[in-house]
């Protein structure tokens, strides 16, 4: 198998059907599937199942796209660091983030390293933590945000500072007497947006408190849950950097007591590997923005 032929299947695989990739690798359809069927053929086995308008893969061809994800990232990380010896800081840096923390973190960060490295280029992967865990252990990332813990052993990692959840909602559907804080069991009568990382613990924190909650909707988009927020549809519950995405005056925020809940971010890479350039410099913008500037 060559690795034409692998950039070809993950094409594939990626984009969900045949024609998609075709368009993104810049060939001809009928081309491309001759390609892949001459792979089935070199393989033995069959890795598409056939008569259905998306992509399915075979047992077979699942894992080789888990195979193939790693090797096309080990190759484009190694091209990346030998062009980078003689470059300078350029080429592309590779992140993985889930939805709740690259909202608020990636535009001020990618905004300031632009400024210092214009010749930087980003690509950006975003999904829930596990995945994010899987694609840096595949090399297909060299940066992964998550706010679960990483082993210590098979990563190096940034803890950013703690940060109380809040309550996001509507000035007048506004709920709780204080006028920056609001009680738990002032939330018993309200109808809730909760991620799907903190429903759990919150949900049992309230069943402690003597009642249900009414969840209408979870749901990891920081983005969608304020524009449910907004719609009307109920209160969000988000870590208290998301007030920075806040743009319509009829949204206020107040942070949750009694009992508080907070949740923290890290910042993970792998282990005794080589980072490209780019990716060290991003690193320690990192610290220098969310660690070092921060009490």
């Amino acid at each position: 198998m060559e690795i034409k032929d692998m950039r070809a299947f993950y094409a594939i695989v990626e984009e969900g059907n045949i024609s998609h990739a075709a368009q993104r690798l810049d060939i001809a359809q009928p081309a491309l599937s001759r390609q892949m069927k001459r792979l089935e053929m070199s393989l033995g086995v069959q890795l598409f199942e056939r008569g259905s308008r998306r992509i399915r893969l075979t047992d077979a061809g699942s894992a080789l796209y888990a195979r193939v994800e790693h090797i096309l990232g080990m190759v484009d990380g190694t091209v990346r660091e030998i062009t980078e010896i003689g470059s300078g800081v350029a080429g592309s840096v590779r992140i993985g983030t889930i939805t709740t923390s690259g909202a608020m973190l990636l535009p001020e960060l990618i905004t300031e390293f632009h400024n210092r490295y214009p010749r930087v280029t980003y690509q950006i992967w975003e999904a829930e933590g596990a995945r994010i865990m899987e694609l840096l252990d595949n090399h297909v990332i060299e940066i992964g945000i998550t706010r679960t813990q990483v082993d210590a052993k098979g990563y190096d990692s940034i803890v950013l500072p703690n940060e109380p959840l809040v309550v996001i909602m509507d000035r007048t559907h506004e709920i709780g007497r204080a006028a920056d804080t609001v009680r738990l069991t002032e939330l018993m009568d309200a109808s809730l947006i909760i991620p799907l990382r903190w429903k759990s613990v919150f949900v049992t924190n309230c069943r402690k408190a003597g009642f249900d909650p009414n969840v209408v909707c979870v749901s990891d988009s920081i983005v969608q849950d304020l524009l449910l927020v907004k719609m009307g549809v109920g209160a969000a519950l988000l870590p208290v950097s998301s007030k920075t995405l806040l743009t319509d005056g009829n949204l206020i925020c107040k942070r949750l007591v009694e009992p508080e809940m907070r949740t923290h971010t890290v910042v993970a890479w792998l282990k005794n590997h080589t980072l490209s350039s780019s990716c060290e410099r991003l690193i320690r913008l990192f610290r220098e923005l969310y660690i070092q500037r921060k009490p």
